[in-house]
């Protein structure tokens, strides 16, 4: 995990460390920048890179393999790159590329160098290959290329200069803020930017299985008898249990941001199934429904519980903060983004890099409560708003949840949001995610998985929550700090990007 940056035209190499030094937090090991053939190097926010036309740039947060600074450069490519690269060794073991460093961005230039075509070419070909999450800038010569990941995990933003040629990437909006470039936006999953061009590339997600409930069968019975369910559940438990176990692969510790419901309960009995015992982080007010469900099941589990207790002057503190790192007046983020933002804090505090997120849970299986009036309306066609909303969840939620992580040197992983996961999803008919049209709980099939997973009984019959309500911010955010205007309005002009 890490903070890239990129600059193309006009370029000044002060204005590349200028962006580097606001992406400092995102990596903490070391920096490094590449300025037309010239390699720099240095501590993070403390790099003076000269001028060029070509400049790339990198704070290392190391969480594979050893500390090695980046940019990565061979005889045609300079890359830098954000994420993990979860089949990494095996695209090593299979490749004749001469590898110079173990980080396991390095197969990118591997598959470059193997297919030997020109960027826009070799790039579409690359990526199906890859599995992980990860933005990455590289550059050959003239050309460059700029890509995210399928599902839109990492971030990655770009915009041009209103008054020169000068155009930039980088991990976060406020980076190109920094050096004038203000018409910002976000790089979509299933495009890459090919020499300040957008191409589109394939995504590898499925479009839904959409079926009606046989004739003659109640819902509830259905998924009692069919026997297609233990079968699709056997698949769903055997691709969640994989996606864990390739997202903590090689750590010491793995933390879980753990709300005592069912998609966190989930990946700390996989995780406990795995041999790995998860550090689970809780944020909530002192009773809230959040931190008595984790108590609770953190007792039964018999697993330590870290707990950040939200009261009104916390949710003070933290609330220009949390806003600094969204880059956006949005109080909805602000409220969900509050609560991975104090868990990571308190994941850091403790010496913790990375941390597990249920997030997508919910869009996959029909969580929110939102989807059961629309099932109510649409009956199977519900299925389509899922995908829409998986394919959309990169902006929605995955943007403004890297951001509050990474504001404390914490990586954020998404074992829902694997593609296999998301594949398998979409092949469940929508009566197995939600029952009938008074299933007040939904997700039925993977509540079925957790108990599978002897995930406690009453955690398997949680109602959904969100994470600001279960937690208790929403009602401390905007019941009393954002009642008080006179503060609205001192937090409005003392950001930046509020004009």
């Amino acid at each position: 995990m890490c903070g890239i940056a990129g600059l193309f035209g006009d370029v000044a190499g002060s204005q590349l460390a200028e962006m580097l030094k606001v992406l400092e937090y995102r990596g903490p090991d070391g920096s490094g920048a590449y300025v037309d053939g010239q390699l720099f190097y240095g501590k993070p926010g403390d790099i003076t890179p000269t001028d060029g036309k070509l400049a790339l740039g990198q704070n290392l947060l190391s969480i594979v393999g050893s500390e090695v600074q980046q940019p990565l450069v061979d005889e045609k490519r300079v890359l830098v790159a954000n994420g993990e690269i979860y089949n990494y060794q095996k695209l090593k073991h299979d490749s004749k590329y001469d590898f110079k460093t173990d980080t396991d961005i390095e197969v990118i230039l591997s598959l470059l160098d193997e297919y030997d075509l020109q960027l826009s070419q070799a790039i579409p070909r690359v990526v199906k290959r890859l599995d992980g999450d990860y933005a990455f800038v590289v550059s050959e010569g003239e050309n460059w290329a700029a890509v995210r990941d399928p599902v839109g995990v990492k971030p990655l933003f770009f915009g041009k200069h209103r008054k020169n040629d000068l155009f930039g990437v980088a991990s976060e909006r406020k980076a190109l803020w920094e050096i004038g470039i203000q018409d910002v936006e976000s790089l979509n999953p299933g495009f890459m930017l090919y020499n300040q061009e957008l191409v589109p590339i394939t995504r590898p997600i499925k479009k839904p299985t959409i079926t009606k409930t046989p004739a003659g069968d109640s819902a509830p019975d259905l998924i009692k008898s069919n026997l297609k369910i233990n079968r699709l559940k056997a698949l769903l438990q055997k691709d969640l249990i994989a996606s864990v176990e390739k997202r903590i692969a090689g750590l010491d510790r793995v933390g879980i941001i753990f709300s005592g419901g069912v998609d966190s309960t989930i990946l700390t009995q996989i995780c406990l199934r795995l041999g790995v015992e998860p550090e689970l982080y809780t944020v909530g007010k002192k009773g809230s429904s959040d931190t008595e469900f984790s108590r609770e099941a953190a007792i039964k589990l018999g697993l330590n519980l870290h707990t950040h207790l939200v009261t009104e002057d916390e949710v003070r503190r933290c609330t220009p903060l949390v806003l600094e790192a969204i880059e956006e007046w949005n109080i909805m983020k602000l409220g969900v983004g509050m609560t991975a933002y104090m868990a990571a804090e308190l994941a850091a505090n403790k010496g913790l890099r990375v941390l597990l997120s249920g997030q997508g849970a919910d869009e996959l299986f029909g969580g929110y409560h939102r989807y059961l009036e629309m099932y109510k309306k649409k009956g199977p066609g519900l299925q389509n708003d899922l995908l829409q909303d998986i394919l959309n969840i990169y902006a929605v939620n995955l943007e403004r949840d890297d951001a509050v992580t990474m504001a404390h040197s914490v990586e954020l992983r998404v074992p829902y949001l694997d593609l296999q996961v998301i594949n398998r999803a979409m092949d469940i008919p929508i009566h197995y995610k939600i029952l009938d049209h008074e299933d007040r709980l939904r997700k039925c099939i993977l509540r079925e998985v957790a108990a599978d997973l002897n995930v406690p009984q009453f955690i398997v019959k949680r109602p959904k929550k969100a994470a600001q309500y279960g937690s208790g911010i929403h009602q401390l955010l905007v019941k009393k700090v954002l009642k008080d205007q006179s503060y609205v309005d001192e937090l409005k002009s003392s950001l930046k990007f509020i004009e």
